[in-house]
């Protein structure tokens, strides 16, 4: 199942033992574009400091009372690692954090075939070698709060600005930024795969597409009060000649609640 980043902003965090605060915005991996970690808005509960939970703590988003229930104690979350608002998330942050809750490293291949999160086998000797040095700060850790007004660009023009990011809530991966196309095709909206992404420029806000302004506009309409379901998102990769992401990943092992929907 579809759903946009933004629909889950300020929906309340859950615990085993009482309420921890609101989604305040989420930390993705701009490399795989995988959602790392849910920022959260503890309120005066923990103040100045940036608490992150990792998708491995959700164990069910419920959009019908616009709630999320983490398999948590207060305590635990307290007792984590800790990062001061605004600080960048480091490596060696990122080691504490997972040793403390006992979950597998995303960046060592860890999840594979535990979870329904990615299988990140195919991931694991790029990451490593990009991080090295612990104490870096992780170089592909972007906020959707920060990219959200990143311009894209075809390879003959601008088209407008990410507005939103459609993540598959059964892996917690990116699926599609849904680009505003502003003053270049009257303010419509259109889908782009992270797959179709030439190269960011994080230094001047800007992300390059391997598309050209035509194809993009022949593209099929969407609208957000499109059923975005597998039909359309077939029609949209046949429109590009790109093969369905559905196609090449192996289904995943775990399951995960939504909304009352197993998936």
């Amino acid at each position: 199942m579809l759903t946009k980043a933004y629909s889950l902003i300020s929906y309340r965090l859950d615990s085993l033992d009482g309420g921890i605060g609101k989604v305040k915005d989420f930390y993705f991996d701009d490399q795989f574009w995988v959602i790392r970690y849910l920022i959260v808005d503890t309120g005066e509960w923990l103040p100045g400091r940036q608490v992150l939970l990792s998708p491995h703590a959700v164990s069910r988003v419920n959009n019908a009372t616009d709630l999320i229930t983490i398999e948590l104690t207060r305590k635990q979350i307290e007792d984590g690692p800790s990062l001061a608002d605004h600080k960048p998330v480091s490596r060696q942050f990122e080691s504490d954090y997972y040793c403390h809750y006992g979950w597998p490293q995303y960046w060592t291949g860890g999840l594979s075939g535990q979870s329904s999160y990615p299988d990140s086998s195919h991931e694991s000797d790029k990451v490593v070698q990009d991080m090295q040095t612990e104490n870096r700060a992780d170089q592909h850790l972007r906020s959707t709060h920060e990219v959200s007004q990143y311009s894209i660009h075809a390879r003959d023009g601008g088209i407008g600005h990410v507005e939103d990011f459609i993540i598959d809530d059964d892996t917690w991966r990116i699926r599609y930024l849904e680009v505003s196309t502003n003053n270049w095709w009257g303010g419509k909206k259109v889908l782009i795969s992270p797959e179709w992404i030439e190269r960011i420029s994080v230094s001047h806000s800007e992300v390059f597409l391997s598309l050209s302004r035509e194809e993009i506009k022949q593209a099929p309409e969407y609208t957000d009060e499109a059923l975005l379901n597998r039909d359309y998102e077939a029609r949209l990769h046949k429109h590009y000649h790109r093969q369905g992401y559905w196609m090449k990943e192996p289904m995943s092992k775990g399951t995960v609640v939504l909304n009352e929907t197993v998936f």
